[in-house]
């Protein structure tokens, strides 16, 4: 199923399917892609974070849960490294103030990583554009992993898309968007070093399987496509029609 320019919509409609997407996700999460141990929530406090999806590992001690081992279920970079067209590494003098605080979800259990879906407001303005931004930065500080899913072209705030503003800290370099696939899926190893497993897209391109980590050199698959789709079939169909080009938008 090709990727919709949500643009032709009402903000709302969006929203509805975004919602319908996190759970999805979640689903697929907790339907067994997950290693023992770990479970998935939607929407939740997490501390300073309101994520769309959180990935956490539970403790059967009481108190702060243990150190989680880097062999805590997953695939292993250096056996299985992730497919994808683009990997970036961040510049280790970059964000070196990283901080030792462990985050937790308000049941002790460790927080482990976030999907974040970008929504229109997001976008809208250069404040919420920094607000967003903030919160991946400030979850790759303190080790959380993070998946980006941005499928909106960029636009005055973020003229190289939420991943190019996201990059800017971790890299002097000048980050190129491909003229012809604005859309971009980041996955984020929080490191140290931060590396960035990117694949772009165009409206109308397939969304891939991306990795999502649960330790620096651990990761699943999570499949966007699959759960993409199992959300647009609860869109009403007056509003796919439009999203699929068969009726015109604002009619």
């Amino acid at each position: 199923m090709p990727v919709h320019d949500w643009t032709l919509v009402e903000a709302g409609i969006f929203h509805d399917f975004h919602n319908a997407w996190v759970t999805e996700l979640r689903n697929a999460l907790n339907g067994g892609l997950l290693p023992e141990g770990f479970y998935a929530l939607t929407e939740q406090h997490a501390g300073r974070f309101v994520a769309d999806v959180l990935t956490l590992h539970g403790s059967r001690t009481n108190g702060s849960p243990p150190p989680l081992p880097p062999s805590s279920g997953g695939l292993a970079l250096a056996e299985a490294p992730p497919q994808v067209r683009r990997k970036l590494t961040g510049s280790e003098t970059y964000r070196q103030r990283r901080r030792t605080l462990s985050i937790r979800h308000v049941t002790r259990h460790r927080l482990i990583a976030l999907v974040e879906i970008v929504s229109p407001a997001n976008k809208d303005r250069q404040e919420h554009v920094e607000e967003f931004v903030a919160k991946v930065l400030e979850a790759l500080e303190l080790g959380v992993h993070v998946m980006l899913l941005d499928l909106f072209l960029p636009g005055r705030h973020d003229p190289r898309g939420m991943h190019g503003v996201v990059w800017n800290e971790f890299d002097d370099a000048s980050y190129d968007l491909p003229v012809t696939e604005s859309l971009t899926v980041a996955s984020y190893a929080a490191g140290p070093p931060v590396e960035a497993y990117l694949e772009h897209l165009a409206f109308g391109g397939t969304l891939p399987d991306m990795p999502l980590f649960l330790h620096s050199d651990r990761y699943i698959q999570l499949p966007l496509e699959a759960t993409y789709q199992a959300a647009y079939r609860g869109v009403p169909l007056i509003w796919r029609d439009v999203l699929e080009g068969r009726q015109p938008p604002g009619d």
